[in-house]
């Protein structure tokens, strides 16, 4: 079974991993015959973390046990803890993730600048928060002309985004998971960011077929 791992770490971004934890979780608008996807937090330590939200979450596994296997999944949300020592692991983790050819790494706001900060951003297509962002908070940052001004890109097994990219960073992390028909995955996500109805029925009708 392939596993949807998510670093937790203090001051995480809640609404950066909402809408793809409640998607993945209820299945509610998966294929018939969509893999079945563990989500699993994981720690640097297994002590419990509270979110930016005031929310508490438990590790269920250490970050630097983890080994990678075909269609596993490792989402890097933002933080303002990302410069904390101990994180160390996590851009361990994401490099050996990035090292195989059918996993993905996704990270996303203040994530992105730990990924910078270990190179990993220097020769792929990426984003963050803005065109200057990862200048102002990563000196060694060496990876300017493959930035895209984009809420969310996809580069094959990586995938970033900014803070304000939420759904389409889990548009795209979906895409990747392939649990969801491209008619169903582009109506669940116009619904959501515009509000539209016919977007809605257009997502029910995508999964009833």
């Amino acid at each position: 079974m392939p596993v949807l791992y998510i670093y937790v770490l203090n001051t995480l971004a809640d609404w950066e991993i909402g809408n793809l934890t409640a998607e993945v979780n209820s299945r509610r608008f998966f294929k018939h015959d969509a893999p079945a996807y563990k989500i699993r937090f994981a720690g640097s330590t297994l002590e419990s973390v509270k979110t930016m939200g005031g929310i508490s979450i438990t590790p269920d596994c250490l970050i630097r046990e983890i080994i990678p296997h075909a269609g596993d999944i490792l989402v890097l949300p933002g933080a303002d803890t990302w410069n904390d020592t101990e994180n160390a692991a996590a851009v361990v983790a994401a490099n050996r993730f990035l090292e195989e050819e059918k996993t993905t790494v996704a990270a996303i706001c203040g994530a992105t600048t730990a990924l910078a900060g270990a190179g990993l951003l220097d020769n792929r297509p990426h984003t963050s928060n803005g065109v200057g962002f990862l200048d102002m908070f990563v000196p060694t940052y060496r990876g300017k002309e493959y930035y895209a001004d984009e809420l969310s890109v996809n580069d094959g097994n990586l995938i970033t985004a900014g803070s304000a990219g939420g759904l389409l960073f889990a548009k795209q992390i979906l895409k990747n998971m392939d649990v969801m028909s491209d008619d169903a995955l582009n109506a669940w996500y116009e619904y959501f960011k515009t509000g539209d109805a016919g977007a809605f029925f257009r997502l029910m009708g995508a999964v009833q077929t």
